[in-house]
């Protein structure tokens, strides 16, 4: 059993910056991926981000790319979202989840364990 507790959103303008973070216990942290997804209102869950449970290989989705990063301290079993020239479009619930069985994966269905979220709000 993992529990993954989100933290970090709120509310920034246009062009600025927010780390999200992920707090996770049970399981081997380093041991499984950690993704981060977000879902805005009516729309479905999108994959951001995710990163190998070493840390040595990561995946982003094409928003994400040259705008956020994701990384690892496996010492604190937390992975972080760092999001930076945010747009009014990055507005939405992220939610950070663990893969224990499969490889690297943008797909949420891969995913075995969630977060409860946490709602990030860019003003334009």
């Amino acid at each position: 059993q993992v529990q993954l507790v989100e933290s970090g959103g709120g509310l920034v303008q246009a062009g600025g910056s927010l780390r999200l973070s992920c707090a996770a216990s049970g399981g081997t942290f380093s041991s499984y991926t950690t993704g981060w997804f977000r879902q805005a209102p009516g729309k479905e869950r999108q994959f951001v981000a995710a990163i190998s449970g070493s840390g040595s290989r990561k995946l982003y989705s094409d928003s994400a790319k040259g705008r956020f990063t994701i990384s690892r301290d496996n010492a604190r079993n937390t992975v972080y979202l760092q999001m930076n020239s945010l747009k009014p479009e990055d507005t939405a619930v992220y939610y950070c989840a663990a893969d224990l069985t499969s490889d690297l994966s943008g797909v949420s269905a891969q995913y075995d364990y969630w977060g409860q979220g946490t709602q990030v709000t860019v003003s334009s």
